[in-house]
């Protein structure tokens, strides 16, 4: 077995995903490793034999608490999609001839649905091959839809932003006594945990999003402007949150109303965007109200001037864990969560089978969507207010926070 080891990072970014890459980090030497290198760009680098010894960027505890503050994907991104290794072997051998210069036996990627995708490919192909490389995932994602895992880490900290920008939003609106709409978007192409955490806004200093809609419900446009109609015969400003990615019952995007001819990325995803714009000016159009839309876009997934403190302790326990099965033999598997306990919340790592997670989502469940698909429960609230608590702010120089960056 090789003495090294090697992580990458794939897909979004989130504020907590370099707590992750600390927690591989100082794992892999403290179970041994002799070097531990750093992808940069993910798996489509390493193809390029783009790589970084992580002791030369990581030389003392000092950088290492500064990565766990640092927003963003510190060795880098992408958002590449591996071929089948049955059809295309030659990208592997190409892959697994680098690996063998690196000396690796333990390999570890941080990612989301496909990143956990290009691990469970990485594993069959190892196994076809008698390979004694470990490959290991380690969830992230800002979106909350990996199976298995109670949540991810990631979205803690996307849903305290959110909850937290819906109140401000919330009390900007309520200014002026006239009537007026805001419509916030939020992220979330199928499923809506994201958009689900503006009802963390709602508080006994806050009234909350007035409507929440997830993809989860089908979107009915009479219903929505009729639903707003009704509001503002006693509530002038009215504010809600939307998925991006809600969808008619037809199974159209409500931000393609305007227009269908949507790019895709490589993994054949819809590009989304404008759902808040189309729907103010729906309701402009047919309510004669001021209405305005505020795209939260990327803004949401690395704010870590408010990012969950049981978040990024969580993102490098998760990271930690996958070291520690490796060390023990585990290939082919991706760390989970487990909580243990509601009231005081407890969490532990728990390991999955990477075939049970790769190209599955979890979508909030509906029994937690109330109101004709318009509000959370209480049971959603419990769920996701544990997960949002404490914080661990930036260390600060000359007024702005500070970052580590390759």
């Amino acid at each position: 077995m090789g003495k090294n080891a090697i992580v990458g990072q794939s897909g979004g970014p989130t504020a907590v995903i370099n707590s992750s890459l600390a927690g591989v980090y100082e794992s892999c030497l403290a179970c041994g490793a002799e070097k531990v290198y750093g992808m940069r760009f993910g798996v489509e680098g390493l193809l390029k034999k783009k790589y970084v010894d992580l002791a030369t960027v990581l030389p003392t505890d000092v950088e290492v608490e500064l990565l766990k503050r640092t927003p963003s994907s510190f060795l880098g991104s992408c958002r590449y999609k591996l071929p089948d290794w049955q059809t295309e072997p030659q990208v592997y051998e190409q892959l697994f001839e680098i690996l063998k210069e690196l000396d690796i036996g333990w390999f570890f990627y941080i990612g989301g649905n496909d990143s956990m995708d290009t691990i469970c490919k990485l594993a069959a192909y190892g196994a076809s091959v008698n390979s004694d490389i470990r490959f290991m995932g380690v969830p992230k994602t800002i979106d909350n839809d990996l199976m298995g895992t109670d949540h991810t880490p990631g979205y803690g900290s996307a849903a305290k932003y959110i909850s937290s920008v819906l109140k401000e939003v919330i009390r900007d609106s309520l200014v002026y006594d006239i009537k007026s709409i805001t419509i916030v978007e939020i992220m979330g192409r199928n499923a809506g945990w994201l958009t689900a955490a503006a009802a963390l806004a709602a508080s006994d200093d806050c009234e909350g999003a007035d409507l929440i809609y997830l993809p989860e419900v089908a979107f009915d446009v009479d219903a929505f402007v009729e639903k707003v109609r009704t509001l503002q015969e006693t509530k002038p400003s009215i504010v809600i949150a939307v998925s991006e990615g809600v969808k008619l019952a037809d199974g159209r995007y409500v931000c393609e109303l305007t227009s269908d001819d949507r790019a895709v990325d490589v993994f054949g995803h819809k590009m989304l965007t404008g759902t808040g714009r189309v729907l103010a000016d729906l309701l402009s159009s047919r309510l004669g109200t001021k209405a305005r839309a505020i795209e939260l876009s990327t803004l949401q997934r690395c704010a870590s001037h408010i990012a969950s403190g049981t978040d990024i302790a969580e993102a490098y326990q998760a990271g930690g864990a996958a070291v520690h099965a490796a060390a023990e033999g585990h290939t082919g598997e991706v760390v989970a969560l487990k909580r243990i306990s509601d009231k005081p919340y407890q969490c532990v790592t728990d390991l999955l089978p990477i075939e049970q997670v790769a190209n599955l989502e979890k979508k909030v469940p509906l029994e937690w969507i109330i109101e004709d698909g318009t509000q959370l429960s209480s049971a959603f609230i419990d769920y996701a207010r544990p997960l949002i608590q404490t914080e661990l702010p930036p260390m600060y120089v000359s007024g702005a926070p500070r970052h580590i960056h390759l």
